[in-house]
């Protein structure tokens, strides 16, 4: 009986996998807005990365940290939306925030790296769209990664730790329905702050989840700009947006938003 346990398990995690996409027929729109306040060194690597990635799949990424970008006919064309490192207030208006919203109710993917938790810190919809929210971190320096959940692209290529040199992110304000992937192995971090207990010797650091419609991934490694020349961490780029990436054509009879408070009424993605 045992083993027949673990090999349902095993089939289930096959079947969570999504599928990988036909690259070639995906856009995706790669977002590196930072408001006043601290800028990551590793925006400009982190774009040759996911530029690399698209030359050797075929998918076509268009580069902006332009707000105005952010309308309904313009995110229209694209399969996901990454955010790398964006920081602090990030849009200039609420029609760029509604516009947003909408893409995700219409069944948009959305990706998220490192400091992107760190945006508009004052908007509730977005923490619930990231999944929390940017609170502060451990000095940088050496510790493990558990891997949990090794049936989801991102981290598929994993052993069961993953040493890195990062920096240790803990977010409040975070959603409690997630598909934990990954998480920091508190138990060696030096840290001059007390660690946060909530979840014990370990912090998550890596998610997926279904929001108001839409798929939503986040990893909060990769502060270092030398970590987006590493295969190990482009495979973990390419394996979060592979798992949000709309295939089928948005359906905007689903979007609803009409201000950035609107509460999210949409309790299922749309299919891929």
């Amino acid at each position: 009986m045992p083993h027949l346990i673990v090999a349902a398990l095993i089939a289930l995690q096959v079947l969570a996998a999504p599928r990988p996409p036909d690259w070639t027929r995906i856009r995706l729109l790669l977002y590196t807005k930072n408001g006043a306040g601290y800028v990551h060194d590793n925006i400009p690597a982190s774009i040759e990365a996911v530029k690399d990635l698209a030359k050797a799949r075929g998918f076509t990424v268009d580069v902006s940290d332009d707000p105005a970008v952010f309308t309904d006919d313009n995110l229209k064309k694209y399969n996901a939306l990454v955010f790398s490192n964006t920081n602090n207030v990030v849009f200039d208006t609420d029609a760029q925030r509604v516009a947003l919203m909408r893409y995700v109710q219409a069944g948009g993917g959305f990706a998220a790296i490192h400091s992107a938790s760190g945006s508009e810190r004052a908007w509730k919809w977005f923490h619930g769209l990231l999944g929390g929210t940017f609170s502060r971190h451990a000095p940088i320096q050496k510790f493990a990664v558990r891997i949990l959940d090794r049936g989801h692209p991102s981290v598929a290529h994993l052993g069961e730790r993953w040493e890195r040199d990062d920096e240790c992110y803990y977010l409040v304000r975070m959603n409690v329905n997630m598909r934990i992937l990954a998480a920091n192995d508190l138990t060696a971090i030096q840290d001059p702050k007390e660690a946060p207990a909530t979840f014990g010797d370990v912090f998550p650091s890596v998610w997926y989840q279904e929001f108001d419609g839409g798929r939503q991934w986040y990893t909060s490694l990769g502060h270092r700009k030398e970590d987006y020349a590493r295969p190990e961490y482009r495979q973990h780029l390419l394996g979060g947006i592979q798992s949000v990436v709309r295939i089928t054509p948005l359906d905007y009879s689903r979007a609803y938003a009409t201000s950035p408070s609107s509460e999210v009424r949409n309790p299922e993605p749309r299919k891929r």
